[in-house]
């Protein structure tokens, strides 16, 4: 979403304080501005200060819920499957994908029972005290055990090496004008 929305809650839904994490009840009839729809959470300005609105809330903004797995062939592979769901995976103050960030460093896939696999993805942030961290990584596990042949999903967080702008896709660095 490139321009700022305005919308009322249609009713009241958690949030969660942008870069501070900590969770917020946004009330019904409240005037937010949505300022980045991407991926299926939502960030918003309620009095001056950043929240997250998470998708299975989208309606509360008048927003229908997006499912990124809807965008793939019914044939996708699982790798196709964990690429376009962390792919859909943002920091709320930087329009760009974690994936396109170089947050992720690693993905591994395990066999599990009946044709399942568990998940680990090692990510890093891009800086290590940042509060929005176990919102972002509880998103990816979130969005990882959304997809049918996954388990169990984890994220461990990782700092070395240290995330550095080299580490984004040219398309990030474009988006964000470091470029």
């Amino acid at each position: 979403m490139s321009s700022k929305e305005i919308a009322l809650l249609t009713r009241d839904c958690y949030a969660t304080m942008v870069p501070q994490g900590a969770k917020i009840m946004l009330q019904q009839g409240m005037e937010v501005t949505i300022v980045q729809d991407l991926g299926d959470s939502f960030t918003v300005n309620v009095y001056g200060n950043l929240a997250r609105i998470e998708g299975q809330d989208a309606e509360a903004l008048g927003k229908t819920p997006k499912n990124p797995l809807d965008e793939l062939a019914p044939d996708a592979s699982l790798e196709q499957k964990i690429e376009q769901q962390l792919k859909n995976c943002y920091d709320p103050e930087i329009p760009v994908n974690i994936v396109d960030l170089g947050l992720v460093y690693e993905r591994i896939l395990e066999p599990a029972e009946n044709n399942q696999f568990n998940v680990t993805i090692k990510m890093t942030l891009t800086a290590p005290g940042c509060g929005m961290g176990p919102v972002i990584a509880a998103d990816v596990e979130h969005k990882l055990r959304a997809i049918p042949e996954v388990s169990e999903a984890k994220v461990e967080l990782v700092f070395d090496p240290p995330w550095s702008r080299d580490k984004m896709s040219e398309a990030a660095q474009l988006e964000l004008g470091v470029i």
